[in-house]
């Protein structure tokens, strides 16, 4: 008759090691994809009515024409080896902020490319380049 306490006995600890295991796998693997989960590249574009932006040297920055041509200041650079390039050119400057200007033809999905490129290379602010339009021939948003 004794039989059936001494089980109940023998289950009151419970161990703990086997959880603290199973979380730490899961905090390893949820902080190698967290960055992963990251869509999108972040771009603040400047307002048309802003004051030109104040620069002490001269800015890095980075041109895609209406060919598709990627320039680095005024260097051609192909788009296989940009990111190397940039991030070079990156390491022997302490402003690491790199402005994109791409002409108005150029399809969106290559200026995601370069800017995701010029992600990759290490730059910390991307600026966009643009004109304010003209007030005469500014189109009305109806």
């Amino acid at each position: 008759m004794n039989g059936g306490r001494d089980r109940d006995s023998l289950m009151s600890d419970i161990n703990v090691t086997p959880f603290v295991d199973v979380m730490l796998v899961l905090l390893i693997i949820f902080m190698v994809t967290a960055p992963m989960m990251v869509q999108g590249v972040d771009v603040a574009l400047p307002e048309v009515t802003a004051e030109p932006m104040e620069s002490e040297k001269e800015p890095l920055l980075v041109t895609i024409n209406a060919e598709h041509e990627v320039f680095i200041n005024d260097y051609k650079v192909s788009l296989d080896f940009f990111s190397d390039k940039l991030g070079k050119i990156l390491e022997t400057r302490s402003d690491r902020t790199v402005y994109l200007r791409a002409d108005k033809q150029v399809p969106y999905g290559m200026v995601v490319l370069v800017m995701a490129e010029i992600k990759a290379a290490g730059v910390d602010r991307l600026g966009m380049v643009t004109i304010p339009p003209e007030e005469e021939g500014k189109p009305s948003a109806r």
